[in-house]
Protein backbone atom coordinates (compact mmCIF):
# COMPACT_ATOMS: atom_id res chain seq x y z
CA UNK A 1 0.00 0.00 0.00
CA UNK A 2 1.12 3.31 -0.68
CA UNK A 3 1.01 5.63 1.91
CA UNK A 4 2.63 8.99 2.87
CA UNK A 5 3.17 10.51 6.92
CA UNK A 6 2.09 13.60 6.67
CA UNK A 7 1.42 16.03 9.69
CA UNK A 8 -2.03 16.79 9.15
CA UNK A 9 -1.56 21.14 10.45
CA UNK A 10 0.92 21.49 7.81
CA UNK A 11 0.20 19.68 4.56
CA UNK A 12 -3.46 20.50 2.95
CA UNK A 13 -3.42 19.44 -0.64
CA UNK A 14 -1.89 16.77 -3.03
CA UNK A 15 -0.80 17.94 -6.35
CA UNK A 16 -1.30 14.74 -9.04
CA UNK A 17 -1.22 14.99 -12.88
CA UNK A 18 -3.46 12.73 -14.25
CA UNK A 19 -4.38 12.31 -18.25
CA UNK A 20 -1.76 15.35 -18.77
CA UNK A 21 -3.74 17.51 -16.54
CA UNK A 22 -2.46 18.70 -13.37
CA UNK A 23 -5.14 19.13 -9.91
CA UNK A 24 -4.27 19.90 -6.34
CA UNK A 25 -6.38 17.88 -4.32
CA UNK A 26 -7.30 18.12 -0.82
CA UNK A 27 -6.68 16.45 2.14
CA UNK A 28 -9.65 14.87 3.98
CA UNK A 29 -9.81 12.96 7.06
CA UNK A 30 -11.40 10.07 7.17
CA UNK A 31 -10.51 9.21 10.70
CA UNK A 32 -7.37 9.84 13.36
CA UNK A 33 -5.29 7.60 11.46
CA UNK A 34 -6.25 7.99 7.95
CA UNK A 35 -6.28 10.47 5.60
CA UNK A 36 -6.95 11.06 1.79
CA UNK A 37 -6.80 13.41 -0.90
CA UNK A 38 -10.20 13.98 -1.84
CA UNK A 39 -10.88 13.10 -6.05
CA UNK A 40 -13.81 14.93 -7.59
CA UNK A 41 -14.42 14.84 -11.15
CA UNK A 42 -18.24 16.79 -10.43
CA UNK A 43 -17.56 19.48 -12.28
CA UNK A 44 -14.04 18.80 -14.04
CA UNK A 45 -15.57 18.64 -17.96
CA UNK A 46 -11.54 18.51 -18.89
CA UNK A 47 -10.50 16.36 -16.74
CA UNK A 48 -13.40 14.34 -17.01
CA UNK A 49 -13.04 14.34 -20.64
CA UNK A 50 -9.04 13.59 -20.61
CA UNK A 51 -9.51 10.75 -18.45
CA UNK A 52 -12.28 8.96 -20.58
CA UNK A 53 -9.83 9.26 -23.72
CA UNK A 54 -7.21 7.72 -21.84
CA UNK A 55 -9.16 4.85 -20.44
CA UNK A 56 -10.88 4.28 -23.69
CA UNK A 57 -7.60 3.58 -24.97
CA UNK A 58 -6.84 1.33 -22.53
CA UNK A 59 -10.42 -0.66 -22.74
CA UNK A 60 -10.81 -4.00 -24.23
CA UNK A 61 -14.01 -5.12 -27.07
CA UNK A 62 -17.47 -4.60 -24.73
CA UNK A 63 -20.75 -4.54 -25.49
CA UNK A 64 -22.24 -2.64 -21.64
CA UNK A 65 -20.42 -0.26 -19.41
CA UNK A 66 -21.78 -0.04 -16.00
CA UNK A 67 -20.77 2.27 -12.84
CA UNK A 68 -22.04 2.64 -9.38
CA UNK A 69 -23.68 5.92 -8.39
CA UNK A 70 -22.48 8.46 -7.77
CA UNK A 71 -19.06 9.86 -9.03
CA UNK A 72 -18.75 7.25 -11.44
CA UNK A 73 -21.80 8.91 -13.67
CA UNK A 74 -19.63 11.85 -15.26
CA UNK A 75 -16.75 9.20 -16.58
CA UNK A 76 -19.14 6.66 -17.88
CA UNK A 77 -21.42 9.16 -19.66
CA UNK A 78 -17.90 10.94 -21.17
CA UNK A 79 -17.03 7.64 -21.79
CA UNK A 80 -20.41 6.55 -23.43
CA UNK A 81 -20.27 9.98 -25.41
CA UNK A 82 -16.89 9.54 -27.10
CA UNK A 83 -17.80 6.07 -28.50
CA UNK A 84 -21.22 6.51 -29.02
CA UNK A 85 -22.69 4.41 -27.11
CA UNK A 86 -26.67 4.11 -27.12
CA UNK A 87 -26.59 3.81 -22.94
CA UNK A 88 -25.26 2.57 -19.79
CA UNK A 89 -25.63 1.32 -16.88
CA UNK A 90 -25.73 2.72 -13.06
CA UNK A 91 -25.96 1.05 -9.76
CA UNK A 92 -28.08 2.94 -7.67
CA UNK A 93 -27.50 3.56 -4.17
CA UNK A 94 -31.43 3.71 -3.53
CA UNK A 95 -33.78 1.65 -4.91
CA UNK A 96 -35.95 3.71 -7.58
CA UNK A 97 -39.96 3.71 -7.88
CA UNK A 98 -39.13 2.60 -11.97
CA UNK A 99 -36.94 -0.50 -10.79
CA UNK A 100 -40.12 -3.37 -10.94
CA UNK A 101 -38.15 -6.20 -9.41
CA UNK A 102 -34.80 -4.37 -7.68
CA UNK A 103 -31.54 -6.16 -7.16
CA UNK A 104 -29.33 -5.20 -4.17
CA UNK A 105 -25.65 -6.12 -2.79
CA UNK A 106 -24.40 -4.10 0.45
CA UNK A 107 -21.05 -2.71 0.57
CA UNK A 108 -19.08 -0.30 2.91
CA UNK A 109 -16.73 2.32 1.80
CA UNK A 110 -13.67 4.00 2.86
CA UNK A 111 -15.62 7.23 2.08
CA UNK A 112 -18.91 6.70 3.86
CA UNK A 113 -19.20 5.70 7.40
CA UNK A 114 -22.12 3.07 7.22
CA UNK A 115 -23.09 0.54 4.81
CA UNK A 116 -24.19 1.18 1.51
CA UNK A 117 -26.48 -0.88 -0.94
CA UNK A 118 -26.21 -0.98 -4.22
CA UNK A 119 -29.51 -1.77 -6.47
CA UNK A 120 -29.89 -2.85 -10.27
CA UNK A 121 -33.33 -3.22 -11.97
CA UNK A 122 -34.06 -6.87 -13.14
CA UNK A 123 -34.40 -5.02 -16.72
CA UNK A 124 -30.48 -4.19 -16.70
CA UNK A 125 -29.96 -7.01 -14.81
CA UNK A 126 -31.38 -8.70 -18.57
CA UNK A 127 -29.87 -6.46 -20.50
CA UNK A 128 -26.66 -7.58 -19.21
CA UNK A 129 -26.91 -11.38 -19.59
CA UNK A 130 -24.65 -13.18 -21.77
CA UNK A 131 -22.85 -9.49 -22.69
CA UNK A 132 -19.19 -7.86 -22.10
CA UNK A 133 -19.01 -5.57 -19.93
CA UNK A 134 -16.83 -2.76 -18.54
CA UNK A 135 -17.14 -1.51 -14.83
CA UNK A 136 -15.31 1.90 -14.00
CA UNK A 137 -15.42 4.15 -11.34
CA UNK A 138 -13.29 7.30 -10.85
CA UNK A 139 -11.37 5.93 -7.65
CA UNK A 140 -11.07 2.38 -6.37
CA UNK A 141 -9.66 2.32 -3.26
CA UNK A 142 -10.97 -0.34 -0.72
CA UNK A 143 -12.68 -2.20 -3.64
CA UNK A 144 -15.99 -2.82 -1.87
CA UNK A 145 -17.71 -0.75 -4.45
CA UNK A 146 -16.15 -2.87 -6.94
CA UNK A 147 -16.70 -6.02 -5.34
CA UNK A 148 -20.76 -5.33 -5.31
CA UNK A 149 -21.18 -3.98 -8.56
CA UNK A 150 -19.18 -7.29 -9.85
CA UNK A 151 -21.78 -9.49 -7.66
CA UNK A 152 -24.62 -7.88 -9.53
CA UNK A 153 -22.98 -8.05 -13.23
CA UNK A 154 -22.61 -11.96 -12.30
CA UNK A 155 -25.88 -12.39 -11.02
CA UNK A 156 -27.02 -10.67 -13.92
CA UNK A 157 -24.93 -13.38 -16.13
CA UNK A 158 -22.76 -10.82 -17.48
CA UNK A 159 -19.17 -11.40 -18.25
CA UNK A 160 -16.60 -9.04 -16.74
CA UNK A 161 -13.90 -7.99 -19.25
CA UNK A 162 -12.60 -5.04 -17.57
CA UNK A 163 -12.26 -3.19 -14.12
CA UNK A 164 -11.28 0.34 -14.56
CA UNK A 165 -10.69 3.72 -12.93
CA UNK A 166 -9.26 6.80 -12.84
CA UNK A 167 -7.62 6.35 -9.93
CA UNK A 168 -6.43 3.52 -7.24
CA UNK A 169 -6.10 4.15 -4.34
CA UNK A 170 -4.23 2.33 -1.04
CA UNK A 171 -4.29 -1.09 -1.71
CA UNK A 172 -6.42 -1.18 -4.81
CA UNK A 173 -3.19 0.20 -6.08
CA UNK A 174 -1.44 -3.35 -6.18
CA UNK A 175 -4.39 -5.23 -7.78
CA UNK A 176 -3.39 -6.53 -10.91
CA UNK A 177 -7.10 -6.84 -11.87
CA UNK A 178 -7.79 -3.24 -12.38
CA UNK A 179 -6.68 -0.64 -15.20
CA UNK A 180 -6.46 2.60 -13.87
CA UNK A 181 -4.65 5.95 -14.94
CA UNK A 182 -3.05 6.62 -11.79
CA UNK A 183 -2.16 5.52 -8.51
CA UNK A 184 -3.38 7.85 -5.20
CA UNK A 185 -1.61 7.06 -2.02
CA UNK A 186 -3.33 7.18 1.75
CA UNK A 187 -2.01 9.52 4.02
CA UNK A 188 -1.15 8.76 7.63
CA UNK A 189 0.31 11.03 10.61
CA UNK A 190 3.56 11.32 11.70
CA UNK A 191 4.25 9.74 14.87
Amino acid sequence: MLSIKIDPNNYHHYPIEVAGLKRDLPICKVNDNLYIAAFVIFGDVELTKAAATELIKKMPEFDVLITAESKGIPLAYEIARQLNLENYIIARKNAKLYMQTPVAVHLHSITTAHTQTLYLDKSDMDYIKGKRVVIVDDVISTGESLCAIEKLVTQSGGNIVAKMAILTEGDAAERDDVIALQELPLFVPKD
